[in-house]
């Protein structure tokens, strides 16, 4: 099992509210992530599209995984905090969206930062698509990162 698939199958377990909603996971790398949504009734809205915030949830969850990604050597010895979150709904989403997130920074930049200064704050860039691979929605999560407290 590589260090992204225990990222993974901790994240499955670690962020019930993301499992609750219907977020799958797809792939983990160093500073990247992918993860998917099925629209179905419980995540739709009024016009029948999918509900704003199952959309917020599928790209906080991208983002999460793409940083805990880039942190994989140390990221179960860290607390990492979402401080901010911004989106913007382009489209109207219908069906399965798929989320791509991209750290601001490589792995390695984060992990001296962390090492050096002991904490570390970045963004991470989410583009959320539907079927037709049209953009829905534009996220940037800025994350904060500390050694772990006890």
């Amino acid at each position: 099992m590589t260090p992204y698939d225990m990222i993974k199958a901790h994240l499955d377990s670690a962020v019930p509210f993301a499992t609750h909603t219907g977020i799958d996971l797809l792939e983990i790398a160093d500073g990247t992530a992918s993860a998917r949504l099925v629209q179905r009734q419980e995540v739709s809205n009024h016009i029948k599209s999918v509900h704003a915030g199952a959309m917020f949830t599928l790209g906080e969850a991208a983002s999460g995984a793409a940083m805990a990604g880039a942190l994989a050597p140390m990221i179960f010895d860290l607390r990492p905090v979402a401080a901010t979150a911004r989106i913007a709904y382009v489209k109207v989403a219908h069906g399965t969206l798929t989320a791509h997130a991209k750290t601001s920074e490589p792995g390695a930049t984060l992990l001296e930062t962390i090492r050096t200064e002991g904490k570390a704050a970045f963004d991470v860039e989410v583009d959320i698509r539907d079927e037709s691979d049209e953009t829905v929605a534009e996220m940037t999560v800025n994350w904060h990162v500390s050694a772990a407290r006890t």
